[in-house]
C-alpha cells in the first residue's frame, strides 16, 4: 500500500512538473514575435547601410555622370543635401506621420514626433525600432533624391530645398502611410513589398510634374547634351545594383527565406531588364550603349521592387523582360514624341518601371506561377484590380500635390536659374565650385 502511494505521488509530481514546464514555456512562445532577434537585427543594420549607400554615393554618381560637366557637382550636392534635410525632418515629425498611430486610414498621428517613445528597448517586431525607423528613413531619402534627375541642370538650390521639404511632408509621408503604415491602400490589399508605388512611381510622377512646370533646358532639342562621364554613370549604376539587395531583401525586416527569395528575384529581374533594354536598343540603333544597359538594369531594379517578396524566379524573369522593353520605349520614344525635358528619364524609368512592377505583382504572386500565393478568396483579376487602384491613386495624388507645391514655390522664390546662369553651369553659379579643375 505504501509503495502504491509513493508511486502515485511520483506520478502526480511528474505530471505537475510537466505542466509547470509547459506553463512556463507558453509565454515565451507567445512572446517570441516580440523578442529581439540578434540575427534579424544584424541583417537590418546591414540592409540600412546598403540602402543609404544607394543614394550616396550610388545615385549621386549615376546622375552626375549623365549631366554635363559644368553641372556634375551640383547634382551630387543636391543628393547630399537631401540626405541631410530629410534625416532632420524624419526625426522631427515625418516618421510619425508615416508610421505613427493611424488617423482615419489617411495619416499617422504625431505621437512619435521628435522620436518620442523610440528608445533602446523599443521593438518593431524582432528588431529595435531605432533600426526600423532609420531603415525607413533611407527610403524617405532616396525617393526625393530620385526626382532630382527630372529637373537636373536648371533648378535653384533654394527652391530645391523648399520643394523637397514640402514634398516629403505632403506627398511621401501620406502615401507611405497609406501603403505601409496602416492606411487605406494597405488595408485594401495593395501589395508593395519594397516601394514600387511608395518610392518609384511616386518619384517618377513628381519628376514629370517638375519637368513640366520648370520647362526645358536652354537649347534642348537643338543642342546635343550627352552625358559627360559614362564611367561615373556605370559605377553609380553598379552601386545601386548592390545597394538594392538591402532595399528589397531588407524589406522583409528579417533574415529568413522570404528575404532570400527577394534577393534572388532582384538579381534575376535586373539582369533580364538590362539585357532586354540593350537588345531593344541594339535593334533600333545598330549598337548597344553603356547608358542603355545601365538604364535597363536600374529599370529592372525598380520594377522588381514591389514584387520582390511575392514572386518567384520565373515571375522575375517576365517582369524584367516587360520592364526593359517598356521603359526603353517610354524613355526614348515617348519622351521624344511628347517633347518634355525629363533630363535623366526619371519618369520613363521610375514611374513606368514602378507601374509595370506594381501591376505585374498582381499576376505573378499567384502560386500557380511560382509566387507566394494570393490572399484567401482573392482572384488574380481582383488582385490586379487592387494594384491598379494603388497605381492610379499614387499618380493622381502625387501629380496634383507636386504640381501645386512647385507652382507655389515658383511664385515665391522662383524655381529656375536665369538662362545666363544655366549657360555658365550650376556648379559655379550655385556653389562657387567646379566638379573638375582642369
Amino acid at each position: 500500500m505504501t509503495r502504491f502511494k509513493n508511486l502515485l505521488c511520483m506520478k502526480r509530481g511528474f505530471i505537475s512538473g510537466l505542466l509547470a514546464v509547459l506553463a512556463c514555456s507558453l509565454p515565451s512562445v507567445v512572446m517570441a514575435e516580440d523578442a529581439l532577434n540578434s540575427g534579424d537585427t544584424a541583417w537590418m543594420l546591414t540592409a540600412t547601410a546598403l540602402v543609404l549607400f544607394m543614394t550616396i554615393p550610388g545615385l549621386s554618381l549615376f546622375y552626375a555622370g549623365m549631366v554635363r560637366s559644368k553641372n556634375a557637382l551640383s547634382v551630387m550636392v543636391q543628393c547630399f543635401a537631401i540626405t541631410c534635410l530629410v534625416t532632420v525632418l524624419w526625426a522631427l515629425y515625418a516618421y510619425s506621420l508615416a508610421f505613427g498611430e493611424d488617423v482615419g486610414s489617411i495619416i499617422g498621428d504625431l505621437g512619435k514626433a521628435f522620436m518620442k517613445g523610440v528608445g533602446v528597448d523599443t521593438l518593431k517586431g524582432s528588431i529595435p525600432e531605432t533600426v526600423f525607423a532609420i531603415f525607413q528613413l533611407t527610403f524617405a531619402i532616396i525617393t526625393p533624391a530620385l526626382i532630382v534627375g527630372a529637373f537636373a541642370e536648371r533648378m535653384k538650390f533654394s527652391a530645391l530645398l523648399w520643394f523637397m521639404g514640402l514634398w516629403l511632408t505632403l506627398v511621401y509621408a501620406p502615401i507611405c502611410h497609406w501603403v505601409w503604415g496602416g492606411g487605406w491602400l494597405g488595408n485594401l490589399g495593395v501589395k508593395d513589398f519594397a516601394g514600387g508605388t511608395v518610392v518609384h512611381l511616386n518619384a517618377g510622377i513628381a519628376g514629370l510634374a517638375a519637368a513640366l512646370v520648370i520647362g526645358r533646358r536652354k537649347g534642348y532639342g537643338q543642342t546635343a547634351m550627352p552625358p559627360h562621364s559614362m564611367v561615373l554613370t556605370v559605377v553609380g549604376a553598379s552601386m545601386l545594383w548592390v545597394g538594392w539587395f538591402g532595399f528589397n531583401a531588407g524589406s522583409e525586416l528579417a533574415a529568413d527565406g522570404v528575404a532570400g527569395m527577394a534577393m534572388a528575384v532582384t538579381q534575376i529581374a535586373t539582369a533580364t531588364a538590362a539585357l532586354a533594354w540593350m537588345f531593344t536598343e541594339w535593334l533600333a540603333h545598330g549598337k548597344p550603349s553603356a547608358l542603355g544597359i545601365a538604364s535597363g538594369a536600374v529599370a529592372g531594379l525598380v520594377a522588381i521592387t514591389p514584387a520582390s517578396g511575392f514572386v518567384g524566379p520565373m515571375g522575375a524573369l517576365a517582369i524584367g523582360i516587360a520592364t526593359g522593353v517598356g521603359c526603353y520605349v517610354a524613355s526614348v520614344r515617348v519622351k521624344k514624341a511628347l517633347g518634355y525635358d525629363d533630363s535623366l528619364d526619371v519618369f520613363g524609368v521610375h514611374a513606368v518601371g514602378g507601374a509595370i512592377g506594381a501591376l505585374l505583382t498582381g499576376v505573378f504572386i499567384d502560386a500557380a506561377l511560382g509566387g507566394a500565393g494570393l490572399d484567401e478568396g482573392v482572384s488574380m483579376g481582383a488582385q490586379v484590380g487592387k494594384q491598379l487602384v494603388g497605381v492610379v491613386t499614387t499618380i493622381v495624388y502625387c501629380f496634383v500635390v507636386s504640381f501645386i507645391i512647385l507652382k507655389i514655390i515658383d511664385g515665391i522664390v522662383g524655381l529656375r536659374v536665369t538662362q545666363e546662369e544655366e549657360t555658365e553651369g550650376l556648379d559655379l553659379v550655385l556653389h562657387d565650385e567646379a566638379g573638375y579643375n582642369l
